[in-house]
């Protein structure tokens, strides 16, 4: 697919950075919330919709999310729901191929689409007098959707090249490719999302239809619309148009994957290649998530990241940058937006000369003092200082609200949870955030990566 309506893996993994941040930003006073609740109904056939108004500018945004990702797809067709998300827009009996995008770039908009372990999506930002035809195009591709050979084909060659470039030729995507693999044991997010080469260039056409009648259908989707709307008026149309798909009733009210076992043993990765040029150390710890978390956890985790790696007043960062130094930048995120158990993520960028096993110790020396001494208030008031900013930074804009009530309600959170998430960051104890850096981030539920340079001279390069 092209660049316009192709989300990067970089812009993916910044979607949902800022999807966990969403999730994580606490307001220090109720009066903070900038936004107004949405309003919310179910078509007879089972379609959520979300309706956010913000009438500031006749613009609105149009977000179709499916609640299929990766991790539904069928043992041995890994990236069929990124494969089927690039043929979604090879059109229909109604719309040939590229008559949708054509129309979308007339009147002067944008549309992309997106594939995640959890839900695949798609959307469109238009003046607001376009909505009406969008809302028809969309409505109509959800089962109307026409697949040839000679469409299909040199799509999965699309991926495969998309793969290439950004994975196999990228060191650092590989190296967390494997880690996620070493991490799930037997859950599907051990996948990578865009598939394995070797299974992408099986996929088939009748792979695709075969997904795509499954997991297609308004009872499985989550319509969100915000911009220059209100509920009360464009009901009537959302009627006209999504209310007259058929649902599948086949599809599961929850879905059910297969679980990890509890941990037992740290895990390690080493990959080298050639074109390193910055090692890198990841680990990768397995931990709740929102949707799985007992009460309290998947909040306390959040501000457990962003002590440790948000910025230059961040635990690792001080630790390992400003005071050692070891390092020459540190990371720490939790993405909490997912149906199963997730990860808390560490990266660390040695400085030349400084050795893994020496990261690693300070590593762990800043997660042993986060469990055993309690955390000064005044880093617990700093670091939900800066989330409240940004949360209400946030809410200027109509697609981040998308995606933000679109990617939730589509793992399985309620719009209650959504908005009240906020108070319950804002109501986490020091005592909470050690007791998560005390069960989550033990050894046992991890596993560390090195990224290293391949020094191995290459055959025509050894001497007889």
């Amino acid at each position: 697919m092209t660049a316009v309506r192709r989300l990067t893996v970089r812009a993916l993994a910044a979607l949902a950075l800022c999807l966990a941040l969403l999730f994580a930003f606490p307001e220090a006073e109720a009066q903070t919330v900038t936004s107004q609740p949405p309003a919310t109904f179910t078509l007879a056939n089972g379609l959520a919709v979300v309706i956010i108004p913000d009438h500031r500018t006749p613009v609105v945004t149009q977000m179709i999310w499916y609640k299929v990702g990766s991790a539904d797809e069928t043992p041995g067709k890994s990236g069929l729901a990124h494969f089927l998300e690039h043929l979604m827009f090879k059109g229909t009996a109604k719309h040939p191929a590229g008559e949708f995008s054509q129309t979308v770039l007339r009147v002067g908009g944008e549309e992309n689409a997106f594939t995640n372990f959890d839900y695949t999506g798609y959307y469109q930002r238009v003046p607001r007098d376009q909505l009406a035809t969008m809302m028809a195009f969309e409505a109509d591709r959800m089962t109307g959707l026409v697949l040839k050979d000679e469409n299909v084909l040199p799509e999965r060659d699309v991926v495969l090249e998309e793969y290439n470039m950004r994975v196999a030729n990228n060191p650092d995507a590989r190296l967390t490719e494997q880690i996620m693999a070493a991490l799930y044991l037997n859950h599907p997010y051990g996948r990578p999302v865009i598939g394995w080469h070797h299974e992408i260039e099986k996929l088939t056409r009748e792979d695709a239809l075969a997904f795509y009648k499954r997991f297609y259908a308004p009872n499985n989707a989550t319509l969100v619309i915000a911009g220059d709307v209100d509920a009360q008026t464009i009901r009537p149309e959302i009627e006209k148009t999504f209310g007259q798909v058929p649902p599948q009733p086949a599809i599961p009210a929850t879905r059910i994957r297969p679980q990890e076992p509890l941990p037992v043993a740290s895990r390690t990765v080493t990959l080298a290649d050639a074109r390193v040029e910055q090692p890198m150390l990841r680990r990768y710890y397995l931990v709740p998530s929102a949707t799985t978390a007992a009460a309290g956890e998947s909040a306390a985790l959040d501000v457990l990241a962003q002590l440790m790696g948000d910025g230059s007043n961040a635990y690792l960062y001080r630790v390992l940058v400003v005071d050692k130094p070891l390092a020459v930048s540190t990371n720490a995120t939790y993405q909490g937006t997912a149906v199963d158990p997730s990860q808390f993520s560490i990266a660390v960028a040695p400085k030349p000369g400084v050795g893994f096993p020496e990261i690693e110790q300070a590593i762990d020396a800043v997660i042993a003092n986060l469990a055993k001494n309690p955390i000064p208030a005044e880093d617990l008031e700093r670091v939900k200082t800066q989330l409240i900013a940004q949360a209400i930074y946030a809410q200027d804009s109509q697609t981040t609200l998308a995606r933000w009530y679109g990617a939730g309600m589509t793992v399985g959170l309620s719009v209650d949870e959504i908005r009240s998430w906020p108070d319950r960051i804002r109501a986490v104890t020091a005592a909470q955030v050690r007791e998560a850096a005390q069960k989550w981030l033990v050894k046992t539920r991890s596993v560390t990566g090195y990224l290293i340079k391949d020094t191995t001279p290459k055959p025509e390069e050894k001497r007889s």
